[in-house]
């Protein structure tokens, strides 16, 4: 028996049950529960670096957790109180579910929203999006085969790298030093290009992931990191530092080297998941550097992005180097968490 289609009761979905333990396994199918929820027919869906804390057992999970927040795909069916997408309609949205009217999502800051909802259980072939006309977002059409992966990039990974360089206040001529090179931190590459950045300095000792940096729009490669990584890019900028610093990674060590990276008076725009950092008030103080950071909001940047991806004019998808079907994702945790790839696509 086909689990789903058959009364749509139960699907197979990606659950996490503890360190490194992924597996795919039969679940509830998702229904409507309240009219501003709306059902999505996954037509993409991926793997998130942020997806390996849980999976590396560095953030604890309790008990059984369903995995996914990276979506794209054609809506299946909508609550009788959406009005702004419709059955049949390709759509993408965040991760944080938003009623886009909230004073946070006014200001800009969705991910912020009162009334938010992690999306949490994309990796499956039905997914449920609550607050749905605040949340998703449609393309002018049903999209290509060949636009899928760039559009899926967009609910997390581009939204998130293209946040880091607005946050970063990435302006056209100026030097740029991205912290990161997994898949946020090569798009982030590729936002401070689009953004009219001069010189884009990316940290990375990694070959594959320089190359596609450079493919981005990176000048410069560093291949140093903390003390010695700071020293390298006080070097290349004759001894005054970044006017701009994406931190992509979430650590300590690259926090500061994102700061300690800035000019006085420059900006770092942080949007790795931190994990014990901590920092310093003092040195903070004297740094004169500008911090702005923290879960991207997506959705204020979707429709920008999606025209961008339509026309042609930026290809994130080239960030997926592995792709798999549905049900071998446990194979797609195992190839990011040894770095066999940058990030893994997942096709139902």
């Amino acid at each position: 028996m086909n689990t789903q289609t058959i009364g749509r009761q139960t699907i197979r979905g990606t659950v996490l049950y503890g360190p490194r333990d992924i597996r795919f396994e039969e679940r509830d199918a998702p229904t409507i529960l309240e009219p501003t929820d709306a059902i999505i027919r996954i037509s993409a869906t991926c793997v998130c670096g942020s997806d390996l804390w849980p999976y590396r057992g560095i953030s604890p999970v309790a008990g059984p957790s369903p995995m996914g927040h990276e979506y794209c795909g054609i809506v299946d069916e909508v609550g009788s109180a959406v009005t702004s997408v419709k059955p049949g309609q390709f759509v993408i949205g965040s991760f944080f579910a938003s009623d886009n009217t909230c004073p946070n999502c006014q200001a800009g800051y969705q991910s912020s929203c009162q009334h938010k909802e992690f999306v949490s259980t994309a990796q499956a072939p039905l997914l449920s999006v609550p607050l749905a006309d605040g949340t998703l977002v449609a393309t002018p059409g049903v999209p290509s085969e060949d636009l899928v992966p760039s559009l899926l990039a967009l609910s997390d990974v581009m939204g998130t790298g293209w946040f880091a360089a607005h946050a970063a206040n990435v302006k056209p001529g100026k030097t740029v030093v991205v912290v990161g090179d997994g898949a946020v931190g090569l798009l982030g590459v590729l936002s401070a290009r689009q953004m009219g950045a001069k010189r884009i300095i990316a940290m990375s000792r990694n070959d594959s992931r320089q190359k596609l940096a450079r493919e981005f729009g990176a000048t410069d490669i560093v291949t140093q990191r903390g003390d010695e990584g700071v020293a390298r890019i006080k070097e290349l900028t004759k001894g005054i530092g970044a006017d701009s610093a994406l931190e992509c990674v979430g650590t300590q060590e690259s926090m500061m080297q994102a700061i300690r990276s800035t000019r006085p008076g420059g900006y770092v725009g942080y949007v790795g998941v931190p994990h014990g950092v901590e920092l310093n008030g003092e040195e903070l103080f004297y740094s004169h550097v500008h911090l702005h950071g923290g879960p991207a909001p997506v959705r204020r940047f979707l429709p920008e992005l999606i025209d961008l991806v339509w026309n042609g004019k930026i290809n994130p998808g080239k960030v997926f180097d592995l792709i798999l079907p549905l049900d071998q994702v446990a194979e797609g945790y195992r190839a990011m968490d040894e770095r066999r790839a940058i990030k893994v696509l997942l096709r139902p």
